[in-house]
């Protein structure tokens, strides 16, 4: 399955609130695309993801937005 999580206009912690909700969801081979705006989450959702043995991918969408794309892999 897809996810698709546009919080560009969200400020920290709401995005990594409901990322972690998401990434409950996400089953093996699943994959999230991520769009976030705010600098505290640019920081902390890397780190999470990192943390958790997530798979990502980062890349900036303009000078302030940036795309994760997120996988599953057990």
């Amino acid at each position: 399955m897809n996810f698709q999580y546009d919080a560009s206009q969200e400020k920290c912690p709401l995005p990594l609130v409901n990322l972690r909700l998401i990434l409950k969801k996400m089953k093996t081979k699943d994959t999230c695309v991520l769009k976030i705006r705010d600098s505290g989450s640019k920081e902390s959702i890397p780190k999470l993801l990192g943390k958790l043995g997530y798979c990502y991918n980062q890349s900036p969408i303009d000078n302030n937005m940036v795309e994760i794309t997120i996988t599953k892999n057990d």
